[in-house]
């Protein structure tokens, strides 16, 4: 046990990966040495128990893979989420911010203060949005509440109860729609999801090559790209327009969960040296 220099001895407790639990924040030094203990393999986090492989996170409990997130609990792969309060079991969900109560959504970006969403997926940019469920592939909707196996909706606002309908957008204040299609004729949704055979080993056959990965940029060049970068340029045109109907992230996620190897968002913001040794690791697992 060390302790903070800059505050009296007793008030925080720390190892030496950088981990941290506040005596105030636990109730006695016990407590917050039974928390810090209870951490495994994480870094740089604070107040958090019962976690392994995060990084930066704060005040979560029984999560892993996460990095940057705060109070959120049995969650996976997650990054950069913050101020989220009462999630549970939410996975590969990166820059969220304010949700509460959510359970269960996977792929989820740029989400924010949205509560008690069930099981919805691939979801963006959405706000405010209250009680929907298996929704996917949203994009830009708001104060939406009770929406349930919607996909591909974009730019809908206070839409309510409505159920089953797919590539809806610029909807404002339905109620109990069922089954509806947004498109047009000629207008297209969503693009389709491509699948690269073989991903893991793909990504690193390519990545492995010299100058050929750059964790920095998503694509710096034709040839060099970051790990996400080339999860979209191996899948050709077809993960190009994912990706600008999307972004590279998000994009990237959706190309390794059809290709059959789910990945989390944390892994798409590490360093050269510790990407490609997990790309080995993910190749050479494939062939085990």
């Amino acid at each position: 046990m060390t302790t903070d220099t800059a505050t009296p001895p007793e008030e925080w407790v720390k190892d030496d990966n950088g981990n941290r639990c506040s005596v105030a924040y636990w109730g006695s030094l016990e407590e917050a040495q039974h928390a810090l203990d209870s951490l495994k393999n994480c870094s740089r986090c604070s107040d958090c128990s019962r976690c392994s492989r995060c990084s930066d996170c704060s005040g979560c409990s029984r999560c892993s893979d996460c990095y940057r997130c705060s109070r959120c609990s049995d969650c996976s792969g997650c990054s950069r989420c913050s101020d989220c309060s009462g999630c549970y079991r939410c996975s590969r969900c990166s820059d969220c911010s304010g949700c509460s109560r959510c359970s269960d959504c996977s792929g989820c970006s740029r989400c924010s203060d949205c509560s008690g969403c069930y099981r919805c997926s691939d979801c963006s940019d959405c706000s405010g949005c209250y009680r929907c469920s298996d929704c996917s592939g949203c994009y830009r909707c708001s104060d939406c509440s009770g929406c349930y196996r919607c996909s591909r909706c974009s730019d809908c606002s206070d839409c309510s109860g409505c159920s089953d309908c797919s590539d809806c957008s610029d909807c404002s204040d339905c109620s109990g729609c069922s089954s509806k299609n947004g498109l047009a004729p000629g207008i297209r949704g969503a693009p389709p999801v491509p699948l690269v055979a073989n991903i893991d080993a793909a990504i690193y056959a390519a990545a492995s090559q010299p100058n050929a990965l750059e964790m920095g940029s998503w694509h710096s060049c034709g040839t060099t790209h970051c790990r996400a970068g080339w999860a979209v340029h191996l899948a050709g045109d077809a993960g190009y327009a994912l990706e600008k109907f999307h972004n590279t992230e998000l994009a990237a996620l959706l190309i390794h969960a059809a290709s059959g190897s789910p990945i989390s968002p944390v892994r798409f913001y590490e360093a050269n040296d510790v990407a490609l040794a997990d790309m080995k690791e993910r190749a050479e697992a494939v062939h085990s």
